[in-house]
């Protein structure tokens, strides 16, 4: 049985460690009495930092994309706020203007004579947002088919789409996939009313191509022996100092060496007691974050996914109970579970191109923020219209006088402060 650890900058090392005569393969190693601590990993906190920004934007992004003069007043963006993640004590106007690389600000009057702040893209974010969907079309195959994989996970091959909304910005599916994406393939998926009223996605047909898990493609990095019995075994690697005492060791050798269950095959015969099982949960969620762009998401993402995978509870101690596997970043107040085994440090090794977009809209966040904090930025405001949909175009730098407010803080993703102590205009 082969048995590897990561260690230090992506070094491996491994050894193989015979099947114990007599051992019972439904039998627990009382994992529950095994404490194991969490260590912080600088490296892939810093992946995490700054995410929950980027993912707002770019999803602001998206809507003002499809909007007349890709542009919208605030009142309009604000109908997508429960979307976007942000801190409920930060206004969506605050956030919007820390960014003028991405979003331009300009102001109409409404009918009672008050600026109505409207935003729209600044040409280089709409042109990077065209490159975007340059590359979802030429990526659309690998799209599909993680969105099919993801449905195959699930008993009924069936998913609410709030469900599938948490996870969209990690599979890489756009912003209005449901619109744009999915009539396409009216051959492989049907939207249908679910019995609790929610609407869900359906995979028609399943397709035994795509029922590999990336462990079972992985053969190259097993034994002979392994594949024999199925006893495949996960990469492991621990932070720098983690320490893992002998009793946690001894258990983890065992459960390397239990039985390995496919994600997409049908586990009711399973004893949910046991570390076979545990290793099956195990098992789904490396398979679920394989499928990610960035092999990553926010726990809370899949603590609905219970059922549909059928789950017991309290699943999701499983990324606790593996930091060996499973990375829990607590950054931005709250926790993204990381794959550690894609991540050499802060470099992903298997890098999708969208991730190559979705720096580079960061980087353009960094340099607006910097910039606007040094005062290079002016509001515009427009004089004119009513109807805040009819814009007067006017030009950047000019307009009556109103200053953008600059931000204490020089860090773009430090922790943000309540709104009252920063002015914005009614």
């Amino acid at each position: 049985m082969s048995y590897w650890f990561l260690c230090g900058k992506g070094k491996v090392f491994g050894f193989s460690c015979g099947l114990r005569r007599g051992f019972n393969y439904q039998q627990s190693f009382s994992l529950v009495n095994i404490k194991l601590k969490w260590v912080k990993d600088k490296a892939l906190d810093a992946v995490i930092a700054g995410e929950r920004d980027l993912r707002a934007a770019c999803n602001l992004v998206s809507i003002l994309s499809s909007a007349p003069d890709f542009c919208l007043p605030i009142y309009h963006l604000s109908r997508h706020r429960g979307q976007l993640g942000l801190p409920h004590d930060l206004k969506l106007s605050t956030f919007i203007r820390r960014y003028p690389t991405i979003f331009h600000e300009s102001y109409v009057f409404d009918s009672a004579g008050t600026h109505v702040p409207c935003f729209e893209l600044t040409l280089e974010a709409l042109n990077l947002y065209h490159e975007e969907l340059g590359v979802i079309r030429d990526n659309m195959i690998d799209l599909i088919d993680r969105l099919c994989k993801l449905l195959m996970l699930t008993k009924d091959r069936i998913l609410p789409l709030q469900t599938i909304d948490q996870l969209k910005w990690d599979l890489g599916l756009p912003y209005c996939y449901v619109d744009n994406l999915i009539p396409i393939y009216a051959d492989l998926f049907s939207l249908f009313r679910l019995p609790d009223d929610r609407i869900g996605l359906k995979l028609l047909s399943w397709d035994d191509t795509l029922a590999v898990s990336q462990l079972e493609k992985n053969v190259a990095q097993q034994t002979e022996e392994d594949l024999k019995n199925n006893c495949l075994a996960f990469p492991i690697g621990f932070t720098r100092g983690f320490g893992l005492k002998r009793k946690c060791m001894g258990w983890l050798k065992e459960w390397q060496k239990l039985p390995y269950t496919s994600p997409y095959a049908d586990a009711s015969h399973l004893d949910p007691r046991t570390d076979v099982s545990e290793k099956r949960i195990v098992g789904v969620f490396h398979e679920l974050f394989h499928l990610t762009i960035q092999k990553k998401t926010e726990r809370k993402n899949v603590s609905n996914l219970r059922k549909p995978l059928s789950l017991p509870q309290k699943f999701t101690k499983v990324f606790e109970r593996h930091p060996g596997i499973f990375y829990i970043s607590k950054m931005s107040d709250t926790q993204t579970v990381v794959l550690r085994e894609a991540y050499d440090c802060q470099r992903i090794i298997q890098r999708h191109p969208l991730v190559d977009i979705r720096e580079r809209f960061a980087s353009m966040m960094r340099k607006g923020f910097r910039d606007r904090s040094r005062g290079l930025y002016k509001k515009t405001a427009y004089i004119g219209h009513k109807d805040p949909l009819k814009i007067v175009q006017g030009h950047k730098g000019g307009g009556n006088g109103l200053d953008s407010e600059v931000d204490s803080d020089d860090d773009l993703f430090s922790e943000y402060n309540s709104d009252e102590s920063i002015h914005c205009p009614s």
